[in-house]
């Protein structure tokens, strides 16, 4: 049997300012239902800010390994390629990255219509929000593009 190996060459990835190493590509939004799927690719040897998950996700490490770290940028946790997850709202914040390669995650965002992350600064300062109406908004301009 042949193992399956993602080709992620087709999809036209896009990106947020000011978050670096992150890239994205949203598959769905349904505001009825409270869900948001979205492919997110984190780069490889790198973190993206400290954030902290507002909602419910369901996430499937598609591509390589999805670290993710305290916010002092110790290894937390990592979960290869295969590894599904489901991560409740914390208000304890963290970082994510790639390990030797870009890790490609497939997020499932569930259970609001409202805030879904929160972004930080190193002091633990909100400084940016990602919620239901900006997913919607990045879904058009995608599909814009």
């Amino acid at each position: 049997m042949e193992h399956f190996k993602f080709n992620d060459s087709t999809i036209t990835w896009s990106t947020l300012e000011g978050i670096d190493h992150f890239s994205y590509y949203i598959c769905s939004v349904d505001r009825d239902n409270q869900v948001v799927d979205a492919l997110f690719k984190f780069a490889a040897n790198e973190k993206i800010p400290l954030h902290r998950h507002v909602a419910l996700n369901h996430m499937l490490v598609i591509q390589g390994d999805h670290i993710l770290y305290t916010p002092e940028g110790e290894i937390k946790e990592i979960r290869p390629t295969g590894r599904y997850t489901i991560s409740a709202p914390d208000d304890e914040p963290h970082r994510e990255g790639g390990g030797d390669q870009d890790v490609i995650i497939q997020f499932s965002i569930r259970g609001t219509d409202g805030l879904m992350y929160e972004i930080l600064d190193d002091e633990r300062n909100v400084i940016g929000t990602l919620g239901m109406d900006d997913f919607e908004g990045l879904l058009t301009a995608q599909s814009q593009a």
